[in-house]
């Protein structure tokens, strides 16, 4: 197959071009001009210089002859001074691209969402936090930062199409982690920190790790076998983790001692807002967004079910893929090796 992905410099959409030439596929990849393609590094594939917000037209130029199209671009940010261009790139890009596939005879359309479009487990003290999946009931009111709603409002426009005949199946990722996160992600940031020993205490938080690979594999496999209109949570089912855990975890790989402190949600809370001023006066991103504070009140956990059973979704230990973001960001000099 021809395939045509966007957001392939990107974490996901680099591990996704290197997947599907590895399954024997061809990749157009959408790039802008400017692109770090330091994640595609070794990788053969055809270029087109553009960007999601692009009209219609020129993105249906680009994509026609492609049999297949992943639309894994899109703006992420807890925090901007203006969040005008993100609901710009995430929604309307999301039409412009999805819309132009399907002009261009795509036979699937995989759009990558989030689970932050999920709805999230309820915690209640003293007992077992219920991991959620796809049927969990969900509104727009609980999209609790822009992100996130920009987010919803793009899975809306994806079923808005499908119920015009797009062959548009959606996937929602988890917290990938693993090789080729450049940037690095919010994940691979926890990574990061723990190697250059910054990060001295932890939020009572949760998340579904997920070996990017797998993530990457999904895509792959919902355009091959994904049902028209479903969502796919992309996660692993032993990878609902505390944070804790997943820190505890990291000593045991690296040897690095694991901070033991416990910062209070309220005391985060507070501190994120006042970053958060100092920020509008700066112009600088705050370390702590409230976005990301209040995100991290609630454990993450999701059941992946759908997604193994229908698509065949990979499940590599979570641990394995918190040793290969390890190895990756030891190697190009993101993080101290001793």
């Amino acid at each position: 197959m021809k395939c045509f992905v966007t957001g392939a410099s990107g974490f996901i959409g680099a591990n996704l071009v290197r997947d599907l030439i590895q399954a024997g596929h061809q990749v157009r990849a959408l790039l802008r001009p400017a692109a770090d393609l330091r994640a595609l590094d070794g990788v053969t594939y055809e270029t087109i210089t553009g960007d999601i917000t692009d009209s219609i037209d020129r993105l249906h130029r680009n994509i026609d002859g492609c049999d297949w199209c992943f639309h894994v671009a899109a703006s992420y940010a807890l925090w901007l001074p203006d969040y005008a261009p993100m609901f710009q790139a995430n929604i309307e890009g999301t039409r412009n691209v999805l819309t132009a596939a399907w002009k261009a005879g795509c036979s699937r359309i995989v759009y990558t969402s989030t689970v932050g479009c999920i709805g999230l487990p309820q915690e209640i003290p003293g007992k077992a936090v219920v991991p959620t999946d796809e049927q969990t009931p969900v509104f727009e009111a609980q999209m609790s930062n822009p992100y996130k709603l920009s987010k919803w409002r793009a899975e809306r426009v994806a079923l808005e199409l499908v119920s015009q005949g797009a062959p548009v199946v959606i996937v929602n990722p988890s917290a990938p982690i693993g090789g080729w996160d450049v940037k690095p992600t919010p994940t691979g940031k926890i990574v990061v920190d723990f190697l250059n020993r910054a990060m001295p205490a932890f939020l009572d938080t949760g998340l579904n790790f997920v070996h990017v690979r797998d993530v990457a594999a999904g895509h792959r496999l919902a355009a091959e076998s994904g049902r028209i209109g479903e969502r796919y949570i992309l996660g692993n089912a032993d990878g609902n983790w505390t944070m804790q855990h997943a820190l505890e975890l990291l000593e045991e790989i690296t040897g690095i001692p694991a901070p033991k402190r416990q910062v209070p949600y309220a005391v985060a809370l507070g501190f994120a807002h006042l970053n958060e001023i100092w920020s509008k006066m700066s112009g600088h991103p705050p370390k702590a967004p409230v976005a990301g504070v209040k995100m991290a009140r609630y454990k993450m956990w999701f059941r992946p079910d759908r997604a193994i059973y229908e698509l065949g979704l990979p499940q590599t230990p979570p641990k394995e893929a918190l040793a290969d973001a390890v190895t990756w960001f030891r190697r190009p000099g993101m993080a101290r090796k001793d």
